[in-house]
């Protein structure tokens, strides 16, 4: 309840209200919680800077979690490549559980907590969660039909919630400072900070936790120092990760929240913003995207599987003139 009075939401990408989501868990156990670390989305890199640097604010977030949806087992699902991440996970485990914080009747409350770290292979793919879900049970990384959801029939076809690092490294400040201190921050409809990833053509590329109503302008002049070469203005702006629709330099002052960048034409799915400026041909990046989607295609659904290598092949003939 106290997750889904603070409005936090999702931070994976589609920003779905996550205590909404607990509510959905069906009551046959056991429940398991698994953490979807698998970040491949081109331009974003916060849940790595998470679990480098503060995995024990990610653990605390897992144990909270555990506790509030009954789950005596939690997966952490990190991409193949965070190798570093995936130690200092491992090691930060290692510590809560010499602790007393994770293992068997933690402090005597009759309560236990398993934490698995699994690590992916660099599938794109898997970072949708039945993708991951079917790779966490050692299968291919497909897709599966919904409904039945993971909140329903998940992980081992039992009741499962997927959420995001980023997401339930939230919780822990939710719980110490309250709901009503959360939802100060950031917007009506989207509370809470947002570590945006900032990339491409600024002077100070990088992280920075702000409150979702900060404005594309403040994040890339004030925080980013401005476009990266003062003679080539801006062109265009990617304001959550590669997959959402490019804004023009028009939609500057655009706050980033779910609900303003949807209204400005596009969404701000993780948060991963990337600059361009007009020393960049369009017709480049556009192949190159369709480039990396046609090599991570999970191969499931026709359009995809098929359409993205025609694509990238008609790039290719209008680049060759």
């Amino acid at each position: 309840e106290q997750v889904k009075n603070s409005g936090l939401r999702g931070r994976g990408g589609a920003g779905f209200p996550t205590g909404t989501k607990r509510g959905f868990l069906a009551p046959a156990t056991p429940h398991y919680l698994v953490v979807n670390a698998d970040e491949s989305e081109p331009g974003t890199f916060k849940d790595r800077i998470i679990m480098e640097y503060d995995p024990h604010q990610l653990i605390e977030g897992i144990i909270i979690s555990s506790f509030a949806i009954q789950a005596e087992r939690a997966f952490v699902y990190i991409r193949g490549e965070y190798y570093f991440g995936y130690t200092r996970l491992v090691g930060a485990i290692q510590e809560a559980k010499a602790k007393g914080f994770l293992g068997e009747n933690i402090f005597g409350t009759g309560k236990s907590l398993h934490l698995v770290i699994h690590r992916g292979a660099g599938a794109y793919e898997c970072g949708e969660e039945t993708a991951l879900l079917t790779s966490l049970e050692g299968y291919r990384g497909h897709p599966r039909m919904k409904p039945p959801f993971p909140a329903v029939e998940g992980l081992y076809a039992k009741p499962t919630i997927v959420n995001n690092a980023e997401s339930i490294s939230n919780i822990p400040h939710i719980m110490r400072n309250g709901v009503d201190w959360y939802k100060k921050l950031g917007t009506e409809q989207s509370s809470g900070m947002r570590v945006f990833c900032l990339s491409g053509n600024v002077k100070r590329p990088g992280l920075y936790e702000l409150p979702h109503g900060t404005t594309l302008r403040e994040l890339i002049y004030q925080y980013g120092g401005g476009p990266q070469d003062d003679n080539a203005p801006l062109k265009a702006i990617c304001p959550g990760g590669i997959s959402m629709k490019l804004l023009t330099p028009d939609k500057l002052d655009t706050k980033l929240s779910f609900e303003d960048v949807q209204a400005a034409g596009s969404l701000l799915g993780s948060a991963g913003i990337f600059v361009i400026d007009e020393r960049a041909s369009m017709v480049e990046i556009a192949r190159r995207t369709l480039s990396f989607y046609r090599e991570e295609s999970c191969g499931k659904c026709t359009p995809c599987r098929e359409g993205t290598g025609w694509l990238e092949t008609i790039l290719q003939r209008i680049e060759a003139g």
